[in-house]
């Protein structure tokens, strides 16, 4: 499981270097493939071990061609995914759409989410945080069903 936040200096080329506590976990069916593609809700990217991405793609082939909205999902999901290698200095290349999408500079935020990492730029990772602290803090936070029994 992802948890936790780590900046990362993205090279010229667009390469990330995964951080050593996260290389294992992320090969853990002894391949080296990952699988990146968009949020549809946030400036960001999705990155994903093969075996979780697997499963993403077993949920997306139930959805129907025949419906635009679900269509239009899976396009948009599987139209950006992309296939990368993390090399055996622990680096993977974001293409260049995807790192346009972000609006990824130099500095990036790698971000756990249990079963997967975001992909932030760094100043916008900070917005959001601003962002999200002002909602939780504020009287238009929806506190959800699962949101009241969860507890710390």
């Amino acid at each position: 499981m992802f948890r936790g936040s780590s900046s990362i200096s993205m090279d010229v080329k667009g390469r990330i270097s995964v951080p050593t506590r996260y290389r294992a976990p992320l090969s853990e069916d002894g391949s080296s493939e990952v699988v990146c593609t968009i949020d549809l809700q946030n400036p960001c990217l999705l990155l994903y071990p093969m075996s979780e991405w697997e499963s993403v793609e077993k949920s997306l082939k139930r959805l129907s061609d025949m419906i635009p909205s679900e269509k239009m999902f899976k396009r948009r999901i599987l139209g950006n995914a992309a296939d990368c290698e993390i090399d055996k200095n622990g680096r993977f290349l974001i293409p260049s759409h995807l790192r346009e999408h972000a609006g990824l500079n130099k500095q990036v935020m790698l971000v756990g989410q249990l079963n997967k990492f975001e992909i932030w730029d760094q100043n916008a990772w900070h917005e959001q945080m601003q962002r999200d602290a002002e909602i939780i803090e504020s009287q238009t936070f929806e506190v959800t069903e699962r949101l009241q029994d969860f507890s710390l």
